[in-house]
């Protein structure tokens, strides 16, 4: 048996399942169906059973040897070049770009520690979709020593897109406990963790509006959230060109000491809670 197609002029062709006969010395055909309402897709199939081929699912064709996952890196990736997260980091591609942009994207999607990413995230496309396949955990330190070096160029870019004239900017200071004796940044201070009686590193964050990150300050575990407001005043002004503030916060933040400081600076005014003496 055989796919005998027909040509007709003007419409669809006639597909036919013939058959061939011997009668004698004399060769014939006959017609047993005619297939013209078939799709090609089942066309086809009967075909490869004439042929004697097996179908069977797609899925059983193949043997997995491996399976590692795409779909939340694409996702993170794709929001990461939407944002042009990669001309924040440096204008030209560079080995320690794709490091820090592998690393931001390992972190959004599973967070672990440098030599476990550099672990995991072989169970993903991320390392091939980043080029960094080949990285080691001091790969990743290193490459985190580039970015602090190019921390205030960031900052000032960030602050061109997010921070304007006449709008709102957040800050406030924070605390994270220490593990370890090594940093010379981690000292007893007031602890916002409630981990009383262990080391701290306190950081400040500077937000537009939205609380969307522009800056960050490290400081020693000790230091009070008033010591740290002039040096962002300083850094809104010089840095990212906001000549004009006025100064919104608590006692804790806004200190008589920092006031007498804001005083000799125009441009400058504030509203806060102080106790009378």
């Amino acid at each position: 048996m055989h796919i005998h197609v027909v040509p007709n002029r003007g419409a669809a062709p006639t597909v036919l399942l013939r058959e061939s006969y011997r009668e004698g010395s004399k060769v014939g055909k006959r017609t047993l169906a005619n297939l013209s309402r078939l799709s090609a897709v089942q066309i086809d199939a009967i075909r490869a059973a004439l042929r004697g081929e097996v179908w069977q699912p797609v899925a059983q064709c193949f043997e997995i040897t491996a399976s590692r996952g795409h779909g939340h890196v694409h996702a993170v990736a794709l929001a990461m070049q939407r944002l042009g997260f990669a001309s924040l980091l440096a204008v030209k591609p560079c080995r320690e770009r794709a490091l820090v942009l592998a690393m931001v994207a390992a972190r959004i999607v599973a967070p672990h520690t440098k030599l476990a990413t550099t672990r995991w995230w072989q169970t993903t496309t991320l390392a091939e979709d980043f080029g960094v396949a080949d990285a080691n955990e001091n790969d990743l330190y290193a490459a985190m020593d580039w970015l602090l070096s190019r921390q205030p160029g960031i900052e000032k870019k960030l602050a061109a897109r997010h921070l304007r004239a006449g709008g709102l900017v957040l800050y406030d200071l924070s605390s994270s406990y220490f593990e370890g004796t090594c940093c010379p940044l981690a000292k007893l201070g007031y602890s916002r963790d409630g981990k009383k009686g262990l080391l701290q590193v306190n950081y400040g964050l500077l937000t537009d509006a939205r609380g969307c990150p522009v800056a960050v300050s490290v400081y020693e575990g000790n230091v009070a959230d008033s010591q740290t407001l002039l040096p962002e005043v300083t850094r809104l002004r010089h840095d990212f060109g906001i000549e004009q503030l006025v100064l919104v916060g608590d006692r804790g933040m806004i200190s008589s000491k920092a006031i007498a400081d804001l005083r000799a600076s125009d441009g400058i005014a504030w509203i806060t809670a102080l106790k009378t003496a």
